[in-house]
């Protein structure tokens, strides 16, 4: 394996019930407080009252920034920041999933830095400061609460950008599976999907001497595929929400990818997708996933006959190596599609009208892929073989 630092400073609050610790949290940041969330189902299920009600009790100065899309817009950060520097916030609280959570990251990032946020998300400006925010996550999908990282869009020009700093970690994320219970069944399917994908994204690399981390790899994706058809038959289980709520989790907070470095080529071309049509991001990626790992096949095969035969339980026999390889794949997309996750862009109504339009964004900054390099027209092989 490659030599690695780690490092990871968010105080992870994880069960039911665990709420009440902002009263104990957030005083350490200050005493004026930005609340930051999405299109109201907190109000709905009561989290947005019991949150507020803990707020008053520590007697902080509260104001709200809500309507954070599924893919969050540069403009919702623009808002942010606004109220950031006029009210002269001293911390940012996320409560919501992990658009609302990157959003908030880029709005902590910009209140600091007299320029457009846009040019810390393309990389324009390095963040020298960030305000402190802290999180209650409502959906399992993105790791974003114990990450650094943000993607955001700009709905203007299209353009959709993953960016990430050491100043953007959470101080704290608090964690009950309670909070996921009203995340509807589609919502639900995208979260299991997305993790899945931030491991695939880890798991194809060419490093050599990783098997502690193939292992911890393919016992998150074992987990996640054994619980998945039990989850959305019984969306109100506490313990498979809880499973399913710390996988998410451990998918994307840097554990898995000690000492090597993934892909995230797949995530790149989605990037591109969604920002020319705005669909969902795990419903581009169920869509990509399997068509980008045909494609990248005879890079190394043997990759792909580890994850056959030691995730989706391929019999190996009297097979050749492409074979088994081919057959993981397969068995992939069938999962996937047993539990409800989109198999082609036709499924979005998508054609091949923008085909050559969504490679060139994701073209941007050139060939892109630790796994395969990919050119223009390897994007254009992949986006096709999707439609």
């Amino acid at each position: 394996m490659e030599n690695f630092t780690y490092y990871n400073p968010t105080r992870l609050i994880f069960g039911k019930g665990q709420v009440q610790q902002l009263e104990t949290e957030v005083p350490k940041y200050g005493k004026s407080v930005l609340l930051v969330y999405g299109g109201g189902s907190i109000k709905r299920n009561g989290l947005y009252d019991n949150v507020v009600n803990l707020l008053k009790k520590i007697d902080v100065t509260l104001y709200e920034l809500s309507g954070v899309e599924p893919n969050p817009r540069l403009s919702t950060v623009h808002r942010g920041v606004e109220i950031c520097k006029v009210e002269n916030i001293d911390f940012i609280l996320a409560v919501g999933g992990g658009s609302v959570i990157d959003c908030t990251k880029a709005i902590a990032a910009g209140a600091k830095y007299d320029g457009d946020a846009w040019d810390i998300v393309t990389k324009k400006h390095i963040p020298k400061e960030a305000l402190p925010f802290g999180t209650v996550l409502t959906l399992a999908a993105t790791g974003s609460e114990m990450n650094s990282g943000s993607v955001i869009t700009n709905w203007e020009t299209k353009e959709k950008y993953g960016w990430g700093s050491p100043l953007t970690f959470p101080k704290f994320s608090i964690l009950d599976p309670v909070n996921t219970f009203t995340v509807p069944k589609d919502q639900t399917i995208y979260g299991m999907v997305d993790m899945m994908t931030h491991v695939f994204e880890q798991y194809f690399h060419h490093t050599k001497n990783t098997p502690l981390q193939d292992r911890f790899c393919e016992s998150v994706l074992k987990t996640v595929i054994e619980t998945a058809p039990k989850l959305i038959e019984d969306l109100e289980n506490y313990e498979l929400r809880e499973t399913i709520l710390y996988s998410g989790t451990i998918a994307l907070n840097g554990q898995l990818q000690m000492g090597y470095h993934g892909d995230w080529a797949t995530h790149n071309i989605e990037h591109a997708v969604s920002a020319v049509y705005d669909i969902p991001h795990a419903g581009g990626l169920a869509i990509l996933f399997p068509n980008w790992m045909k494609h990248t096949l005879e890079e190394n095969v043997s990759r792909f006959v580890q994850l056959a035969v030691n995730v989706f339980d391929v019999n190996p026999s009297g097979k050749d190596d492409r074979t088994i390889a081919l057959e993981g794949i397969e068995k992939l997309r069938e999962f996937w599609s047993s539990i409800g996750a989109p198999s082609r862009l036709q499924d979005y109504q998508i054609g091949d009208e923008n085909i050559e339009l969504m490679a060139d964004k994701a073209m941007v900054n050139g060939e892109f892929g630790n796994f395969k390099k990919l050119n223009k027209q390897d994007v254009m092989a992949i986006l096709t073989a999707s439609l």
